[in-house]
């Protein structure tokens, strides 16, 4: 539970319990021994205990806890009051004040005057707390008391805690039995304040793995840096309860940078840099986090930027001994520090965030070098098939100047530059395929290879399979017809061949998203070759049809500009059954 120093709460309960005094004193007596509970004050013990025990969330326990304690011992007034090791507080629950009147008081109790005499084992009960020597008024608007009984809540040998129990309902005073009631059930609370702890603990490192895992997964997935270093400040600030979480990163001149923050304070704290012999360099050297009770109270802190916050953690972002940064979290003045065991989730996230980031850069590096080596295959082709063809073909020309020079017969001549002539062309179509395989890794695959391909991963979508059918010169091909099929392949240009996958792709797209079909069919046509010859695509499906006010798309915009950069056609229509759409897409084949 994430506690914020002197937050108030209330606790509502039947009869009306808790509540608590609000003064300062110097010295009370304590009384150690209890009266041995039998018969129904036992029993009614042991059924607080459970209801207490019983519970694992930590607001639940402390509400629980102070509705029995008043019960079991008959007080108007009751609280808990949780506290820090200076005795300041930091989470007071309390029932029995009026709601009107709780938001009149200033500020809860802290572990001061006749509270600051709560004995560490056993009870401080008294018959009249005003009339004690430590006792000096009450604050305003706080309702007057009497008879008190409190004792200390220990969590092992750390006192977490105080309760108070004030004004018997009857007008009498608390008794022993009252006492005894309430050191046993306080030691109780304890045990179940101390299990309440162990299971948020449990829950914050399950939420820490799973932002790790996360984290993990979308740098390796490949998603940018930036975006992921976003989401590691964004998470770790929720999961942490923190106000504010940054990102302290190497940059220009060896020098550390906030690269980014999320959260109170943002933009102030975004692209600062961190002092040398600081809290943040010493994370990043050493690799060991660290934790902060306050940035606003420590004299060293020289960012005055960062004296607008309390406590504060730094996390090292650390993979096999090498420093990627610093991870920040940070809280306002006046909420609860963080522990060892927050510093210890979070360094293992930071590792974990440092891991995955030092393998997406690894990943990136192999992109790289596999880029290079693309650029070198390319240079290779290029050199081997298009340059040393040119170059054979400029030796060609480089005859014909000089046999036209001696006066070489035109006819002869002519045979040579229509020879380089079509070695040009070769190398164009050469140095075009090369581009082409440089635009779609898939452009050395055939025509019909790829339209099985996009047809299957557009199942996912669809949720099942469409079908595909395809035609040369009117006549159907059947599955597994490698001689028809070459044919297709070689019949299509490769610019051609493209756009025809690009429409068909398009048009199951479509279908996916708008059509809700439940079948869809995709027929592409080949008839002739050449000028004469033309390629048809159709994609039509069985779902809700056209929109009477349809707009048209930037998709099917670019199936019409296809269309019109070959000459062909583009239409998108009700398809002949009267049911769903047809999408028709038609070009020459040169």
């Amino acid at each position: 539970m994430n506690e914020h120093r002197g937050e108030m709460r209330e606790v509502t309960a039947s009869p009306p319990v808790a509540g608590a005094p609000f003064q300062r004193g110097v010295l009370v007596d304590s009384r150690p021994t209890q009266t041995p509970l039998t018969g129904d004050a036992l029993t009614d013990l042991l059924s607080a205990i459970l209801a207490v025990a019983g519970q694992l969330d930590l607001t639940t326990v402390l509400d629980r806890f102070v509705q029995v304690s008043a019960e079991l011992t008959g007080a108007r007034y009751g609280a808990i009051n949780v506290l820090d090791d200076q005795g300041a507080s930091t989470t007071f629950v309390y029932t029995g004040i009026p709601t009107a009147v709780a938001r009149m008081l200033r500020r809860p109790p802290h572990a001061e005057g006749v509270l600051g005499q709560i004995p560490v084992d056993g009870a401080l009960r008294l018959d009249d707390l005003t009339q004690h020597r430590a006792f000096q008024g009450w604050p305003a608007n706080h309702p007057p008391m009497g008879s008190f009984l409190g004792a200390s809540v220990k969590v092992g040998e750390h006192v977490y805690g105080q309760l108070y129990l004030s004004e018997k309902v009857d007008g009498g005073s608390f008794t022993d039995t009252d006492e005894s009631m309430v050191v046993a059930l306080a030691a109780a609370a304890g045990v179940a304040i101390s299990n309440a702890q162990l299971y948020a603990e449990a829950e914050r490192r399950e939420h820490w793995l799973q932002a790790g895992q996360d984290i993990t997964t979308m740098l390796l997935e490949g998603v940018d840096e930036e975006s992921a270093l976003e989401h590691v400040a964004r998470t770790a600030r929720e999961v942490a309860g923190a106000d504010t979480a940054a990102l302290a990163l190497p940059g220009l001149g060896g020098e550390l940078y906030l690269e980014l923050a999320d959260g109170y304070q943002a933009d102030v704290l975004t692209g600062l840099v961190m002092p040398r012999g600081g809290r943040a360099w010493t994370v990043l050297e050493e690799g060991h986090g660290l934790l902060t009770p306050s940035l606003s109270a420590s004299r060293t802190v020289k960012l005055e930027e960062m004296r607008a916050f309390g406590p504060a953690m730094f996390a090292p972002l650390h993979s096999s001994g090498r420093g990627v940064g610093v991870l920040l979290l940070l809280r306002r003045i006046g909420r609860t520090p963080f522990d060892e065991g927050d510093l210890a989730t979070a360094e293992s996230f930071a590792a974990q965030a440092a891991l995955a980031y030092v393998l997406a850069e690894a990943r990136h590096a192999q992109d790289l070098a596999a880029l290079l080596d693309e650029r070198e295959r390319i240079a290779r082709d290029l050199h081997d098939l298009a340059i040393q063809q040119l170059f054979a073909t400029g030796m060609q020309l480089e005859t014909v100047r000089r046999r036209s020079a001696r006066g070489v017969d035109a006819h002869e001549l002519t045979s040579i530059v229509e020879e380089a002539l079509d070695n040009v062309d070769s190398s164009v179509r050469e140095i075009r395929q090369i581009v082409y395989a440089l635009r779609d890794p898939d452009a050395a695959t055939g025509l019909v290879e790829r339209l099985r391909r996009e047809t299957s991963l557009a199942r996912t979508g669809l949720g099942f399979a469409p079908s595909l059918v395809l035609s040369l010169d009117g006549e159907v091909l059947t599955p597994g017809d490698g001689e028809g099929e070459d044919r297709i392949d070689e019949r299509l240009e490769q610019e051609l061949t493209d756009d025809v996958v690009a429409v068909v792709r398009e048009g199951l797209a479509n279908a996916a998203r708008h059509a809700h079909a439940s079948s869809v069919g995709v027929c592409v046509s080949v008839r002739g070759s050449g000028h004469t010859g033309s390629v048809t695509v159709d994609v039509e499906d069985d779902g809700v049809g056209l929109p009477a006010d349809r707009e048209r798309s930037s998709g099917t915009g670019n199936l019409a500009s296809r269309a019109r950069q070959h000459g062909g056609a583009f239409s998108l229509g009700v398809a002949p059954s009267g049911k769903g759409t047809l999408l028709t897409w038609q070009a020459p084949l040169a």
